[in-house]
């Protein structure tokens, strides 16, 4: 099973974004924000890029590999 990216869920609810607003901003779909997020899928490395310099955080962050 794949590792739901906790990360993003908790970041973008810190900056008070809802999944649809989220995906606008990263030219994606809510429904992928969503699956990301429960662990269904996982988004592609240059999608990780993208939400990392949006949220201003390192992949290793966003993949729970460092605080």
């Amino acid at each position: 099973m794949k590792q739901s990216l906790t990360k993003l869920k908790t970041l973008r609810k810190e900056s008070n974004l809802s999944q649809k607003q989220l995906a606008q901003a990263l030219g994606t779909t809510n429904s992928s924000i969503c699956d990301w997020e429960c662990g269904r899928t996982e988004p592609d490395i240059e999608m990780l890029i993208k939400i990392s310099k949006y949220f201003s955080v390192t992949v290793d962050y966003l993949l729970g590999l460092e605080d």
